[in-house]
Parts: structure tokens; C-alpha cells; sequence
């Protein structure tokens, strides 16, 4: 360990050593100035910067570094985001303004596992229920964006080499010219499953009675395999107007999640999306802007690598269980910017169809293939207006409302299956396949400038989302487990929330700090109901139901310019969720966490020291038997040199090779495979960066 550690620190002091005679004007004054600026107390940000020092290998692993973001560990790569312990479809991952489903019923693919940070320019976030824009953003927005080609020809090529034979490569070249511009990109993603700090494998986790664990010959086999292939063009036919094109393809194979009873065989994600926008078409009209776009997600999921998958009588296949599925996503949007008496009104119209088809075969059944997901459509239509208002100088008064017309309807749920499997678990209601939903969204937000330095964020939102096609009507009998079923009675949840933000900007010192308080009505939340005949206690079935809840807590985050090139950043983040109708904590709720790292930054090289913490979480849900989680510290170093068309970067994560879990690494029961999943331990990286 000794001998790591100043092997590490060593590698590092050379590297200094190496750059001095390149030391510039620090960059990163002006990312403080920026954010400052541009970023409400509400809004947080990533910029691609922060991703490529990182050996994230996905959105999820790169926003724990903004405070408030955390995220569910499945295995090596595809991590759910989690904002404020809001996750799921509490939450809304856009790319370009454009949503996205993945087609496993677990999440296994989340929609951020379906880009890849090659495409990405910037990741803004945005907490709370503040996005008029988007239907069913209850919990707040996480929307990347993609690069556009640079004036000129040019492009890049990305190598990250890692322990556990990770290859994170990627490519792109371009021209950007008055007339349009053309970006094309390919990235590979390729790592065997991650050692935590005990010196196992993640996939090596199982004990020897579960029947879940991984075949010997699995244990060292690749935890994932993907290409990522993408094309963006854009015509500027006259000095106001734009038109983008941009396509994307990704093929993942051989993806390994621990954290869940299967692995995924592939991934096949086709993305389309086109938008028009013309400035100043008329007078007062400030901007009009059509967006259409089109995507689908092919997944296949089995227990092969299993030993559940061992043939027996009953096991005739090469698996005990598989389950494929299918997602597609069709919509269009237009927006409008226009001037308004004293201010600016936004408005907008969007429609979008959601089809989801997920087929499962288990050997217990003859390998009869199940409509889990049966071939679900959600049909929406939304209207949204915002008007931001200056009152005086230093105030400013936002509001807005959206409405919502929704449908959703089960094609494959045939009445026979929903009176024999559904019915008898709600009693005394008349169950359908299809679901008609009317809602609206508003918000009050109210921004007081004392000065160039201080900025106040006050915020009043009611956001709604409806229930997914899964929460409604999902259908699995088990017959050695409880049966799964959705509930076709869910009403959407509602989270009134109110929020108060402060920042602080001066030429060297950012610093920004919020409070939020959620009271959410028909919280959508995981039950247990019992067998519907009494004959089986032990067996219940899973469903869905509707409880009252509230969450709470707030973030602080810091950037300070130190004399000397040095540089201190620090983040805070605390939640805590209440089932109201039980008084018990509310399920899957992140603990205390935070980050606290010291960076030397010359502007061509720079050194940086970070400790990333988390305390405990025994605030746990007893009617899931969700487990408590102890808290836990790491160290991390990397050091970085830029010189010409050339960045190196090379560091260490874990640096003294803990073994610890996140608390997110576990699913509750009655989901869970058994094990909590670790997260990796020492991990050393080294990546080039060649630009023209």
C-alpha cells in the first residue's frame, strides 16, 4: 500500500516538474466568471472540461461531482441519475431538448447510457420543478447538449486507457463555415468488470448459495462493449435562420449490471433530430423554433452468465429467463420567443407518442413469452407559456403554466389477462387498459441583483407527471416469487415545492447555496400486496400505489482563487424523504455527501487533490427491507499538461483502495438481487487528447 501511494504521488510531482516552463493565465478565473453570470441559483452546470480530466465513464459518474446529483451503481457503466432523491421518471434526461427511453424495465439502459460524452458539450441542470418546456420534469431537468463543428476544418482524438483494461476512444472532425457546418464522430467504450477494494470483482459478489451469481467463466469476461457512431449538420440559409440535422447509432453488447438479476445481450439505439430556428422574423417576434424528432431503443436481457441458467429439467434453453424489449419515441416542438410589453414571453406546443414492448419468457412457464410491457403507447399534448417580467433594476418576476393531455393504452393487454392477473389485487374497482390524464404544471420565480455580486433566487412550482406505462401496467407471473403487476388506478404525482437560493460572485470567489422543501402528492412508490386468495402470505405480489411523501434538504457549493495559482472547491448536498402516510423514511434517498479538492492551475498544467465523501444512511424503508449503508471517504489525484494541439491527463481514483458501497447500489426488495454492489477500487488512468 505504502509503495502505491508514493508511487502515485511521485508520478504526479514529476509531472509538475515537467510542465513548469509552460505556466499561462489561469482558465479557470474566467469558468468562475461564467458561471457566475450565466448560471441562476437554481442551475448548475457541467462543462465538457470536467468531464474529459475524468474517468467517468457515463453521465451518471460524471455529475456526482455537481452537488445535489448522485446515482444508482448497477455494474461498470450505465448509472440512473439522481437529483435531490428524485430518480426515474421523476426526472427528465434530455439531449438537445429531445426525450429518450430505454427499453429495460429495470432501467438497466437509462436514457443518459444512450450518448456518449463525445457528443457532449455541456450538461445544465436545473433543480426543482422550474421546466415548463418539457412535460413531467417533477423533480427538475438534466439536459445535455451537443458540440457543433468550430469554424474551419478541424477535430480530435480522445484516448483514456484504465485499470481493469478500460479504452474510452473517440474521434470527430468537422467544418464550420458561414453557410453551414458538419460534424461526424465515432467513440468506443470497452472496460472488463471493475476490482473494488477488497480485490474481487463486481461481478464477484454473489455468495455460493445465490443462484444469481456469475458462472466462473463469466467472473473475468468484459463488463460492456460499445460503439457510439453520430453525423450533425446544420444549413445557415440566411443570417437569422438555422437548420440542424443530426443522427446517432449505438451498438452496446455484453453489459454486465450485478446490481439486477440478468445482463444485457445488446443494446441497438437509432437517434434522429431536426430543428429549424429563424431569428427575428418578424418584429417583435424575437425567435420561432421547430424541433421533430425520432428514436428507438432494441434491448435483450437473459440470465446466461447466471448459474440460474444451468440446463436442469425445467431449464432447457440456455437461459432461465429472458426478456426483450423495445422503446420508440416520436415528437415535435415549437417555440416561440417574443418581446411583451416590458418583457419576454416564451411559449410552446409539443406533442410526443412514448411505445413501449417488453415480451419475457421463464423456463417455469415452457418459455411462453409473457406481455410484461404489453406493447404500451402514452400519447401527450402540451401547451406552455413563461413571462419574465423586470421590476426595476435589480428584480425580476417569472411565471408560467403549462397544460397536459395524456393517453396511455395497453395494445396486448387482453381483457382475460387483466381480469386473472391484475384484478383480483384491487378489489372492488373495475380495472381498464387504457388511462386519460389532464393536467398542468406552474411556477413563480422571483430574482433580486444587489449589485454585480449578489444574487437571491425565490421559487414557488407545482410540477405533475403521470405514471409510466411500467407503474401501470406492468404484468409478470412468477412462480416461485411474487407475481409483478401494475396499477391501472395510479394517479399522477404532484410535487409542490418551494425553493430559496443565494449566489455570490466576485472576481475570485464563486459561491452558491439553496434550501428546498417538496410536499408531494400521490407519490408513485413501490408495494407489496398480499396474495389475493390468502393461500401464500409469504408471496405477495408487487405493485404500485399512491402515498403522501415530502422531501427536503439543500446544497452548497464554493470555487475560490487562491494566491499563488491555487485554487479550493467545495460541495455539500443533504436530503431526506418521508413516506407521510407511514412515517417512515421514503425509499432510495441519498445521505450527506460531498467533496472538498485543492487544484494548482498554471493554465497549461495543473496538480489537484480531491477527498469525496459520504456519512451513513440508516434512514432505510423497513417495508422494503432496504438496507443501511455505512459512510465512507476516498482520495483522488490527477494532475493534467496542455501544450499546442496536445492535453495529457493521469490520475488515481481511490488512491488508498477502500472498499465501500454507495448507498444507491442496492435495490430494495422486492427487486433486489441480494448483494449490494461495490464501487471500484484503486483506479489508475492516463488520457490523450490530440485537437487541430
Amino acid at each position: 500500500m505504502r509503495k502505491s501511494v508514493a508511487t502515485g504521488v511521485l508520478m504526479l510531482h514529476c509531472l509538475s516538474v515537467a510542465a513548469l516552463a509552460f505556466a499561462e493565465e489561469v482558465p479557470l478565473l474566467e469558468e468562475i466568471v461564467v458561471r457566475g453570470e450565466h448560471e441562476s441559483p437554481a442551475m448548475e452546470s457541467l462543462s465538457i472540461r470536467e468531464v474529459r480530466e475524468s474517468p467517468a465513464r457515463d453521465i451518471g459518474e460524471a455529475l456526482q461531482r455537481v452537488e445535489g446529483l448522485d446515482f444508482v451503481r448497477k455494474g461498470a457503466i450505465a448509472n440512473d441519475v439522481v437529483l435531490r432523491g428524485f430518480q426515474g421518471d421523476d426526472l427528465n434526461v434530455l439531449l438537445d431538448g429531445v426525450r429518450l427511453y430505454g427499453g429495460c424495465p429495470n432501467r438497466m439502459d437509462s436514457p443518459a447510457f444512450h450518448f456518449d460524452f463525445a457528443e457532449v458539450e455541456q450538461i445544465h441542470i436545473l433543480k426543482g420543478p422550474y421546466d415548463l418546456s418539457n412535460p413531467g420534469s417533477l423533480g427538475g431537468l438534466v439536459e445535455a447538449t451537443t458540440r457543433s463543428a468550430a469554424p474551419g476544418f478541424g477535430g480530435d482524438l480522445n484516448l483514456t486507457l484504465g485499470s481493469w483494461d478500460m479504452v474510452n476512444a473517440a474521434g470527430t472532425i468537422g467544418f464550420g463555415g458561414e453557410g453551414g457546418d458538419a460534424l461526424a464522430g465515432h467513440a468506443y467504450k470497452y472496460s472488463l468488470p471493475p476490482r473494488s477494494g477488497d480485490g474481487k470483482r463486481i461481478t464477484d459478489i454473489y455468495p455460493v448459495t445465490s443462484s444469481n451469481r456469475y458462472r466462473p467463466e463469466q467472473i473475468d469476461s468484459r463488463a460492456y462493449d460499445i460503439h457510439t457512431t453520430w453525423l450533425k449538420a446544420g444549413l445557415n440559409p440566411t443570417a437569422g435562420s438555422r437548420s440542424e440535422l443530426g443522427y446517432s447509432y449505438q451498438e452496446a453488447d455484453h453489459v454486465l449490471y450485478p446490481y439486477l438479476q440478468m445482463d444485457a445481450e445488446y443494446d441497438r439505439t437509432h437517434r434522429l433530430n431536426w430543428l429549424y430556428r429563424i431569428a427575428d422574423p418578424v418584429p417583435g417576434l424575437e425567435q420561432i423554433q421547430l424541433q421533430a424528432f425520432w428514436n428507438q431503443v432494441n434491448h435483450l436481457m437473459h440470465d446466461e452468465l447466471r448459474e440460474s441458467s444451468r440446463p436442469s429439467m425445467m431449464v432447457t434453453r440456455d437461459y432461465m429467463m429472458r426478456t426483450d424489449a423495445y422503446s420508440r419515441v416520436v415528437g415535435l416542438k415549437l417555440g416561440t420567443t417574443l418581446a411583451a410589453g416590458d418583457g419576454t414571453l416564451k411559449t410552446g406546443l409539443d406533442a410526443y407518442r412514448r411505445t413501449w414492448d417488453a415480451a419475457n419468457q421463464l423456463a417455469a412457464f415452457g418459455y411462453e413469452k409473457q406481455p410484461m410491457i404489453p406493447d404500451v403507447d402514452t400519447d401527450n399534448l402540451g401547451a406552455w407559456g413563461e413571462y419574465s417580467l423586470p421590476l426595476g433594476d435589480s428584480l425580476t418576476l417569472t411565471g408560467g403554466v403549462r397544460g397536459d393531455l395524456t393517453r396511455v393504452e395497453a395494445n396486448k393487454l387482453e381483457s382475460d389477462r387483466l381480469g386473472s392477473l391484475y384484478q383480483p389485487y384491487f378489489p372492488g374497482t373495475t380495472l381498464e387498459a387504457d388511462a386519460d390524464f389532464a393536467e398542468w404544471s406552474g411556477n413563480l420565480q422571483l430574482s433580486w441583483s444587489a449589485g454585480d455580486a449578489l444574487e437571491v433566487f425565490a421559487g414557488l412550482g407545482s410540477g405533475v407527471r403521470v405514471p409510466d406505462p411500467q407503474e401501470l401496467y406492468v404484468g409478470l407471473r412468477k412462480p416461485m416469487g411474487s407475481n409483478r403487476v401494475g396499477n391501472p388506478e395510479l394517479d399522477p404525482t404532484r410535487n409542490n415545492q418551494v425553493d430559496l437560493g443565494v449566489k455570490y460572485t466576485a472576481e475570485r470567489i464563486y459561491l452558491s447555496a439553496s434550501l428546498f422543501y417538496s410536499r408531494l402528492q400521490d407519490y408513485i412508490e413501490l408495494v407489496r400486496l398480499p396474495d389475493p386468495d390468502g393461500a401464500d402470505p409469504l408471496l405477495p405480489a408487487t405493485s404500485f400505489e399512491n402515498i403522501e411523501a415530502s422531501l427536503w434538504g439543500g446544497e452548497i457549493g464554493a470555487q475560490l482563487a487562491l494566491p499563488g495559482d491555487l485554487f479550493l472547491r467545495a460541495a455539500l448536498a443533504y436530503s431526506e424523504g418521508e413516506n407521510r402516510d407511514d412515517d417512515t423514511p421514503l425509499a432510495e434517498i441519498p445521505p450527506l455527501n460531498g467533496s472538498l479538492t485543492l487544484r494548482y492551475d498554471s493554465g497549461r498544467w495543473f496538480v489537484e487533490a480531491s477527498e469525496q465523501f459520504a456519512d451513513h444512511q440508516d434512514r432505510v424503508d423497513p417495508a422494503l427491507d432496504e438496507q443501511p449503508t455505512a459512510g465512507w471517504a476516498i482520495t483522488n489525484l490527477k494532475a493534467g499538461l496542455t501544450r499546442s494541439a496536445w492535453d495529457l491527463y493521469l490520475g488515481v481514483d481511490n488512491l488508498f483502495d477502500k472498499f465501500y458501497t454507495r448507498h444507491l447500489s442496492y435495490q430494495r426488495t422486492p427487486f433486489a438481487s441480494g448483494v449490494q454492489v461495490p464501487e471500484p477500487g484503486r483506479f489508475a488512468y492516463l488520457s490523450v487528447a490530440w485537437h487541430y
